[in-house]
């Protein structure tokens, strides 16, 4: 059986062509389906269109959460509801083709992976979203180890043993790519057509991907504390040379140079301080994120299950 995971948000200009679309491309596999379509807090027709969607389709099933809690956590809540033995994510804003998932499906099966990741071939996005998207690549590579090219892309077909390990973790703000790379033995790319948005607005800002690559960073690598250590030894270390440097210099030219360096002390001053805040902020973050593990909150809501009656 095939599942497929699409996290929805305010995306009622897509919603018809993308049922359309998904309901032909997997109907021609021959084989059992489900399209699993997570509302995540919608404040357009969105739902409204789903649920009258799913009393008609029972390929359908539509998970509806309480609030917006994010496109990670939607899927993790489409991923609980799954049956499938293969698994594939996608995004409801068209821009990667649901036509492609059969390729997807067949790479995995005739070379046996347990991920298959998706490139995106000469990607339809401006400047601005390029740029941050080739930082999180270039960073998720270096943090993980893996040599995959575009983390971005969420079309995707995982495992079910993939998934079920990724949802037994039970973590908070993670990247989900990254996370199954940890559960998978063999995965490959295969390049993908890429499309402009058909219809609505773009739901990842410039703030959105920096939270993102927060998550990555935060979740899987060590490195910011590892900064902080090594940049608090350095720090020290040059607080001290320039103390002797400045004491030198005061006793060889006396009080009067000395007094001609306030500036320069308090400029100094001030980069320290700042240095301190940045730690303490990247600190306060990592502290944040333990402190929401050891509550067990749990990540997403889910508020009901529609599906078409029996």
């Amino acid at each position: 059986m095939i599942s497929v995971v699409v996290p929805i948000y305010n995306e009622q200009a897509n919603i018809e062509s993308l049922l359309v679309r998904l309901t032909a491309a997997l109907g021609q596999l021959q084989r059992p389906y489900e399209i699993v379509l997570v509302d995540d807090g919608s404040r357009d027709n969105s739902l409204l269109m789903l649920k009258a969607a799913a009393h008609l389709d029972s390929h359908l099933t539509v998970v509806e959460l309480t609030r917006n809690y994010g496109q990670h956590a939607a899927i993790f809540a489409g991923f609980s509801q799954v049956r499938g033995e293969i698994i594939i994510t996608i995004d409801a804003d068209l821009q990667n083709p649901p036509e492609e998932i059969p390729r997807l499906i067949a790479c995995m099966e005739v070379g046996d992976y347990d991920l298959v990741g998706t490139v995106r071939k000469e990607r339809k996005d401006s400047p601005l979203r390029k740029l941050p998207s080739k930082i999180v690549n270039a960073m998720a590579r270096k943090i993980t180890g893996v040599r995959m090219s575009d983390w971005g892309c969420m079309l995707r077909a995982y495992r079910r043993v993939v998934v079920d390990h990724m949802l037994r973790c039970r973590e908070h703000g993670t990247f989900i790519p990254a996370l199954a790379t940890y559960f998978s033995k063999n995965f490959t790319e295969i390049e993908v057509e890429h499309f402009a948005r058909q219809g609505g607005e773009s739901k990842y800002g410039l703030f959105s991907l920096i939270r993102l690559q927060f998550d990555l960073v935060a979740s899987f690598s060590e490195l910011p504390m590892r900064i902080l250590m090594y940049g608090g030894i350095f720090m020290s270390l040059m607080g001290i040379s320039f103390g002797v440097f400045l004491a030198v210099l005061r006793l060889a030219y006396g009080v009067k140079w000395a007094a001609q360096g306030v500036f320069t002390m308090f400029a100094v001053l001030f980069v320290f301080v700042g240095l301190q805040f940045f730690a303490m902020g990247i600190i306060g973050e990592y502290i944040g994120r333990i402190y929401r593990e050891v509550r067990k909150r749990p990540e997403y809501v889910i508020h009901r299950i529609i599906r078409k009656a029996e």
